[in-house]
């Protein structure tokens, strides 16, 4: 079924568990993602980033991820990650996404305010959530700007006049975590994490999860996060299964063949993170 996101992750909050939302590439991932729900039951978020939509379009996610939905007897959201202004947040909201992030984190702290503000102006009316991000979540965002250098953590005095401000439906926070690939282990800051949660009533989202251990996940979810991101374990998983096959078969020239085991390996990565969300059997 084909719902949006802001009861999954009301239900994720009351319930003490997170929901998944996971990058989806092209219709291998679409098909893999949504068969790891159905197998755990679980609810799950699909979602997509500029990059991966500038290399399809919006309607063909939309229709990839709704004929996925409406075959499926578990909650499935599609949902913009990283919206890179008011106007491709609008294009994803009229294509039929069921939820949309706008980032503003790049910018001052008052125009981060302004350009989250006028998306939840024009969503919030027609009940559709608004993920807004405040601090900086490091490393580089499919092809956007590297963020290094900067204080890596949200601050939780902002983030309570952030929210009061722009009314989003939910917050991306800075905790410690990089997107892309990890130089040595991560360490999300849980002190800070707790600290923004004691301030804030709505659900908190986690990026740049890929490669952070298990435990610690677990931990920040006690602590508040309600919304779990993962995008490059996924991409690595699918060519490993991909290559792998094209090693054993250098000669296979059907497309099909190499997808399935990288398919397969997409379900097991997802199932997996399913478990240690908590949100197994929470379909």
């Amino acid at each position: 079924m084909f719902v949006t996101t802001k009861e999954m992750l009301l239900r994720a909050q009351e319930g003490h568990y997170a929901v998944g939302a996971f990058n989806v590439e092209n219709l291998e991932f679409v098909m893999a993602v949504v068969r790891a729900a159905q197998s755990k039951r679980s609810p799950v978020i699909m979602q997509t980033t500029p990059g991966t939509v500038r290399y399809a379009s919006l309607d063909y996610f939309v229709a990839m991820v709704r004929c996925a939905a409406e075959s499926a007897d578990v909650p499935v959201a599609l949902h913009l990650d990283h919206g890179n202004g008011f106007d491709r947040c609008v294009q994803a909201i009229r294509a039929g996404y069921s939820s949309v992030m706008i980032d503003g984190s790049h910018v001052p702290f008052e125009d981060n305010i302004a350009l989250t503000e006028s998306v939840t102006k024009v969503a919030l009316p027609i009940n559709l959530p608004v993920e807004a991000e405040l601090g900086k979540v490091g490393g580089k965002e499919d092809d956007g700007p590297a963020v290094e250098g900067e204080s890596p953590y949200t601050d939780p005095d902002e983030a309570e006049e952030f929210v009061a401000r722009t009314q989003c439906s939910s917050l991306a926070v800075g905790v410690g975590t990089v997107h892309g690939i990890y130089k040595g282990t991560p360490h999300i800051e849980q002190g800070v994490l707790k600290a923004i949660c004691s301030r804030l009533s709505i659900p908190l989202v986690l990026h740049g999860t890929s490669g952070v251990p298990d435990d610690q996940v677990a931990e920040a979810i006690a602590n508040g996060i309600c919304k779990v991101n993962y995008a490059t374990e996924l991409r690595q998983a699918f060519m490993h299964g991909f290559m792998g096959h094209m090693e054993k078969d250098p000669a296979c020239f059907d497309p099909k063949k190499p997808a399935a085991p990288g398919m397969d390996e997409i379900q097991a990565v997802v199932e997996s993170h399913m478990d240690n969300l908590g949100s197994t059997n929470k379909a």
